[in-house]
């Protein structure tokens, strides 16, 4: 029965900020887990090139600016000129911004609700004809929202407009999956907490101070995402439908008090 459960053989998944981070973590582990192609997108070719490279001939670097929905229809279409239909969509592209309240400008929502909530939505709708052509209900098609635990619990950052967008994210998720399981495509999220990458640079910087903070007393690893994301892209995870699991390490749901 567990043969097979998690294996990503023959699927075709795209993830967007798939260059660097928990993009790239991502990637490597779909395409670890047997994947045919995994296509990554990022703002910067040459780290787009780069990441591709690193990771073999299976991922093919597509790079794309997505934080306007002529982006996202760029990207789409790019994709539909090189497959006939998307296995697996991952929408990780994603910006934050923190600021004083009182300081706080409206460039830093602008630039964080495009990215972070609008490009989910409408890069999803954008290759919603590639994602129904692999989809049955035997193999459902799967989109993978990367939101964050901010949308759970408070973080002390004052980064209003991220937590706002996350929260945004979590919800949304839920919604577009109430839509698309119609169409046997399965929408799910994940809330990442502490990983180290150029967008949390404490964990990076800092991992161990962190960890005491984390019930697990860990920051987390490419593995512990790399499995989620395999989990839910793969048949282990058919029957989850419009949930957001959160990945770090006990903070939100098992923390008295928080970081």
């Amino acid at each position: 029965m567990a043969q097979g459960l998690f294996s990503l053989e023959g699927r075709v998944a795209l993830v967007t900020g798939g260059s660097r981070g928990i993009g790239k973590m991502i990637a490597k582990g779909f395409l670890d887990a047997g994947a045919a192609r995994v296509y990554i997108s990022s703002r910067k070719p040459a780290a787009c090139d780069e990441t591709a490279a690193e990771l073999g001939e299976r991922c093919i670097s597509m790079p794309q600016d997505v934080s306007t929905v002529e982006g996202c229809q760029a990207l789409a279409k790019r994709l539909a000129d090189a497959e006939p239909k998307l296995d697996i969509l991952v929408n990780n592209a994603g910006a934050a911004w923190g600021a004083p309240f009182d300081e706080f400008p409206e460039s830093g929502w602008d630039k964080v609700l495009n990215l972070n909530l609008k490009s989910p939505f409408f890069l999803t709708q954008a290759l919603h004809g590639a994602l129904k052509a692999a989809a049955s209900r035997d193999q459902p098609a799967k989109v993978i929202n990367i939101c964050s635990i901010d949308g759970i619990r408070l973080n002390p950052q004052e980064t209003y407009s991220y937590h706002a967008s996350k929260a945004g994210l979590i919800y949304l998720t839920r919604r577009v999956a109430a839509e698309l399981i119609k169409d046997a495509i399965n929408v799910t999220g994940i809330a990442p907490g502490a990983f180290a990458s150029e967008m949390n640079r404490v964990a990076r910087d800092q991992g161990e101070a962190i960890a005491r903070h984390i019930p697990s007393r860990r920051i987390g690893r490419d593995e512990d995402m790399a499995a989620a994301a395999i989990y839910l892209a793969s048949r282990a995870g058919d029957y989850v439908v419009g949930e957001t699991i959160a990945v770090d390490g006990g903070v939100a749901l098992a923390s008295i008090g928080g970081l």
